[in-house]
């Protein structure tokens, strides 16, 4: 179910990507053809055998062998899960603010089992103020969060993949102004 992004001047609904990331496809894709690689090299190295144009000749199985289809079988489940992840929608959600009713839904899904719907409901005003978080360095990244009296900051949107302070601010701004409330983490 896909969800479109509404906004009048007394409600908003941003839908939430979560696990559904283009990066996510990539990563599974080569994880699982990287690690299908090393597994076939290994079972090579085992069987002394040539398949699917892989050759181990010089790759002894105990150790490297070993080792190779260790990392091969490990690479295949990291993929499936980053796959199990992408078909669930893991993270993948809304937020709905709605100053009619004068309440803020956030909903995420999670994993299977008792907490696969995570739903926080709370009154627009208990809402403190929007705070931006900002971290440079080898991975940067970028998230809007909700503080709420009496409770954690709630995280609104990660931004991962596009790293634009322009981008943030503007939608910080815009979520400010529409719930009247101050923003932090700026300086």
């Amino acid at each position: 179910m896909k969800i479109k992004p509404c906004k009048s001047q007394v409600f908003r609904l941003e839908p939430i990507i979560g696990s559904r990331k283009y990066i996510n496809y990539f990563w599974s894709f080569s994880i699982f053809f990287g690690a299908f690689g090393f597994l076939i090299v290994g079972i090579c190295s085992y069987l002394k055998k040539e398949l699917f144009f892989f050759s181990a000749e010089n790759i002894i199985f105990i150790p490297q062998g070993a080792v190779m289809c260790f990392y091969g079988i490990a690479g295949i489940f990291l993929s499936f899960y980053l796959w199990f992840t992408m078909i669930l929608g893991v993270g993948s959600g809304f937020n709905e603010f709605n100053k009619n009713e004068g309440i803020v839904n956030i909903f995420r899904w999670g994993f299977p089992g008792q907490n696969r719907r995570i739903k926080i409901c709370c009154l627009i005003k208990d809402i403190k103020s929007i705070r931006i978080y900002i971290r440079d360095g080898i991975s940067p990244r970028s998230a809007l969060y909700l503080k709420i009296r009496g409770m954690p900051d709630i995280p609104l949107d990660v931004i991962e993949d596009r790293f634009n302070l322009n981008e943030i601010e503007k939608r910080a701004t815009e979520l400010a102004s529409f719930l009247r409330v101050p923003i932090e983490g700026l300086e």
